[in-house]
């Protein structure tokens, strides 16, 4: 195999990757703003409480999709879900930090404005979770 058909099978390699941790990753957002809107709607919680809790949901069927889809080879659990949970900690203080500051920094509250800062959150914590958990949890097998 020559230069180029390596590069263009690991360019269709991260590709299929990018596709897999999207689905899995689009289904977990899914969750995650379900979770937050009904916890708002039927609690009387504080916004971040709520999205704390739909966080913490949407990491377990993460991990879940992830490690039975996106990311299905065999290998240690027991490191894996140690680095998954300290990596996902860190994703969720990035994405309820970006909420908890429009809503106490700024005062925006309404259900709208929730929203769209918690997308906002989601959107910041996924750059880094793709980038650790590719990096660090499930490590790509060449």
């Amino acid at each position: 195999m020559d230069e180029a058909d390596t590069k263009r099978t690991e360019l269709s390699a991260l590709f299929r990757e990018v596709a897999r941790f999207g689905v899995v990753g689009g289904l977990g957002v899914g969750v995650n703003l379900a979770v937050f809107n009904l916890s708002r709607a039927v609690t009387s919680l504080p916004v971040v409480r709520c999205s704390l809790i739909a966080t913490s949901v949407a990491i377990v069927f993460n991990y879940l999709g992830f490690r039975y889809f996106a990311y299905r080879h065999p290998g240690p659990r027991v490191a894996e879900f140690t680095l998954f949970c300290v990596f996902s900690v860190v994703g969720l203080i990035i994405e309820n930090g970006v909420l908890y500051l429009a809503t106490y920094g700024f005062g925006w509250d309404s259900a709208l404005q929730s929203n769209l800062f918690k997308v906002v959150g989601i959107v910041c914590a996924t750059l880094f979770r793709f980038w650790s958990y590719r990096t660090w949890v499930f490590r790509v097998r060449r």
